[in-house]
């Protein structure tokens, strides 16, 4: 499948998963910034699509992202930022979500898990209650949270700023 294939309004996402759903398939929902892939969002995307026999991601808004992560994010724009998610194997469809988080999303694709990081437990996930409502199971997925997108950024300025002039 090409990746720009991958790439779906939330319209056309709900025609799609009635097709999978049709034909007995589960469907499991994962969803972030993925500002800058590291090897975190690969394990995470490769545990959440272990749940269901469908991925969907979605990938937060640009506008979305500054309120979550704070100035000067996201580092790379919505679009690009999908892409990249949709080019990962585990992935089946991607989406662009504006609101704080996907309970919305929830709703209207009814999933039957709603994957989330290491970062959270059952208990603190935003959406657990509009999860537990719809009858979607929750899964805590991924390895240790021991990756972050902040603490990249960090480190690449960290060795820009330490790295010695060029002589000519």
């Amino acid at each position: 499948m090409n990746t720009s294939t991958k790439i779906l309004t939330r319209e056309a996402l709900i025609e799609k998963l009635k097709d999978h759903f049709a034909r007995g398939q589960s469907v499991a929902l994962a969803n972030g910034v993925f500002d800058i892939l590291h090897v975190g969002h690969v394990r995470y995307l490769e545990a959440a699509k272990k749940e269901a026999d469908i991925l969907v991601v979605a990938v937060n808004s640009d506008s979305s992202v500054t309120p979550l992560k704070g100035a000067g994010r996201p580092i790379l724009p919505q679009h690009d930022r999908a892409i990249l998610v949709a080019a990962l194997r585990p992935v089946d469809y991607v989406t662009i979500f504006d609101e704080p988080n996907v309970e919305n999303l929830l709703h209207a694709l009814r999933p039957n898990v709603h994957a989330k990081g290491t970062d959270y437990t059952e208990a603190n996930v935003p959406e657990r209650e509009t999860s537990k409502k719809l009858g979607i199971r929750i899964a805590i997925v991924g390895d240790p949270k021991d990756h972050s997108t902040r603490d990249l950024i960090s480190a690449v300025r960290e060795k820009s700023r330490n790295k010695a002039p060029r002589s000519g």
